[in-house]
């Protein structure tokens, strides 16, 4: 009981929080504006990446949230900026969505949490169109060795705590892993934000021609 509490009432609106912060928001900014034509959006959480879409270019939106809280945040985000979005309760593990029916996808501070990585960015394969791409912005595993060690100490409690988010991710391994290749990929540890969890990948990848 307690533990259904935490997840339900405690745990959408602390991810809210953390996940809205000014770096992370001004990391958003830099991706989300590019994606456009038919969009998928994997853990939409509570919209925060909604009043960023840019209107012009986006046909449709699609949004795939396995927390029901966090979706009901995000549709009346959605209502408020007067964007149509498709909700569809789910996880990213098994997407209900058409085989090559997607020109963009959109991940921020998603694959950290996501269960079974290799299964989701398969799944986001089979639905992108062979023109399509993914546009990602994540933390994950930092590049000085003293902030990984504590990255893969922290990590049990971190993810306890936080939903099962994992610190100590290579994102840059994962997708490229899963057949994708880089069309641009920067990285930098954010201002103002501990080291062990501000150390972020942004960018876009397509997918490799097999």
């Amino acid at each position: 009981m307690i533990k259904d509490f935490y997840e339900n009432k405690i745990l959408p609106p602390l991810i809210n929080c953390c996940c809205s912060t000014k770096p992370i928001q001004f990391q958003r900014q830099k991706v989300v504006p590019n994606v456009s034509g038919r969009v998928l959006e994997i853990g939409i959480g509570s919209g925060l990446n909604i009043p960023l879409y840019n209107k012009n270019i986006v046909d449709q939106i699609i949004a795939v949230e396995p927390c029901a809280e966090l979706s009901k945040k995000a549709a009346k985000v959605a209502v408020s900026a007067n964007i149509d979005i498709t909700f569809l309760e789910g996880v990213a593990e098994k997407l209900e969505i058409a085989d090559k029916s997607i020109d963009s996808i959109l991940l921020t501070y998603t694959l950290c949490t996501i269960p079974d990585t290799d299964k989701a960015l398969s799944e986001m394969k089979r639905v992108l169109k062979p023109s399509g791409k993914i546009f990602f912005c994540e933390h994950g595993l930092a590049p000085d060795k003293n902030i990984k060690n504590w990255q893969n100490k922290l990590n049990p409690i971190w993810g306890a705590l936080f939903g099962g988010c994992n610190l100590n991710r290579n994102i840059p391994h994962l997708i490229k892993n899963a057949g994708f290749k880089f069309d641009a990929i920067e990285q930098m540890y954010l201002p103002s934000t501990p080291k062990f969890i501000g150390y972020n990948y942004w960018g876009s990848a397509s997918l490799v021609n097999e």
